[in-house]
């Protein structure tokens, strides 16, 4: 049975990303009483990133809760720096933390909401006023569904390039991931093919500096490039890809037979909108964004709320990252408590660890 706690909080907090950690020190600055879940460890997303990834945004615009990153070589910092910086903020601030512990229920209650959660040892039920779902909108990779997509040499996930060295990697996509991903595999001496549904790789989905790179190796036949294509069957030494339309779409046209040692599926990542959506939450169109008010990003379920990247369900081309998103921590925060909470933008000079106004508590509201 779970085990109820008699508690009740002011605000409940569901992911301990960046977004759902500035709205813990936020709440923790205006007096309220909250807690904060996550189904694994804080930053879980960015563990999943190849090592020493770099962040394309800056520093001053990943900072949270107006703390800044210190910097050694005044550059673009890498996930692994961003997660040291993420434990160091949690420590400076001593926020509680209910990681490991999955949310897998919201339920209306009087005077709020009931939290069903479970851990690997148990079941527990906790109430709270309000809710914020910054869940994220990176949960599962988004899966072709195709035959051979199981097979042990075929990934989503990029971990290192040194798995590939002289061997053939077929990379699927042709996104930021997808390219530096090839980019960082031919460097460490593999032989790259890129796959790709539209018939060129665009800068206006790539970043400038991947995409002037990869198009002058595709451009010089250093790395591989089958435009408008898109896996339809993957085997143990091939793969089997189809033209695609206009729209991307595979079409019964010539197959092509590409040879490959492995296959790194880039084809990106979705949203897990179920426990919005069991909560009453209207999700909208194929990407199920949740229907809230941009003036203050509740949703349609009074008192529960939607921040940061999960705003957005499952992004196509992404509007919504972390430095998108401080502006929701602002507005939930100033709109349940009345503090107006340090935010990136704001001047070095004054991040408001001083002498900070201390308005009531939601509990006194």
């Amino acid at each position: 049975m779970p085990q109820p706690n008699d508690r009740l909080y002011d605000v409940a907090i569901v992911g301990a990303g960046p977004i759902g950690l500035e709205l813990a020190v936020s709440f923790q600055r205006a007096g309220a009483d909250y807690i904060i879940f996550d189904a694994g460890q804080i930053g879980q997303t960015f563990t999943r990133w190849p090592d020493q990834t770099e962040f394309f945004s800056t520093p001053e615009r990943i900072a949270i809760a107006g703390v800044p990153i210190p910097t050694i070589e005044q550059r673009r910092i890498t996930a692994e720096h961003y997660l040291a910086y993420l434990r160091a903020v949690v420590e400076q601030f001593d926020i509680p933390l209910n990681t490991y512990e999955k949310v897998e229920a919201i339920e209306r209650c009087n005077g709020g909401f009931e939290l069903h959660t479970q851990t690997l040892a148990a079941r527990y039920v906790y109430r709270a006023r309000n809710v914020v779902v910054a869940s994220g909108g990176m949960a599962r990779p988004r899966r072709l569904n195709i035959p051979g997509e199981n097979l042990p040499h075929v990934t989503h996930f990029f971990d290192h390039p040194h798995r590939y060295f002289r061997r053939r990697l077929l990379v699927v996509g042709g996104r930021n991931s997808a390219i530096e991903s090839a980019l960082r595999c031919w460097r460490a001496g593999v032989d790259v093919t890129i796959s790709y549904r539209r018939p060129e790789i665009s800068p206006e989905h790539v970043k400038q500096i991947l995409y002037d790179e990869i198009a002058t190796l595709i451009e010089r036949g250093k790395v591989g490039f089958l435009p408008a294509t898109q896996p339809v069957e993957i085997t143990s030494t091939h793969v089997v890809l189809a033209p695609t339309d206009e729209h991307g779409q595979p079409t019964d046209g010539e197959r092509i037979i590409h040879e490959t040692d492995f296959v790194l599926l880039q084809t990106g990542y979705e949203a897990d909108m179920s426990l919005l959506a069991a909560a009453g939450v209207e999700l909208t169109g194929e990407e199920q964004q949740p229907t809230y008010n941009p003036d203050t990003m509740e949703t349609n379920v009074p008192g529960l709320y939607v921040a940061g990247t999960a705003a957005a369900g499952t992004q196509r081309k992404f509007r919504l990252f972390i430095e998108t998103s401080h502006q929701h921590v602002v507005k939930i925060v100033r709109g349940l408590t009345g503090y107006e909470p340090p935010v990136a933008d704001t001047p070095r000079r004054n991040y408001g660890f001083f002498e900070e106004p201390k308005p009531d508590p939601l509990s006194h509201k």
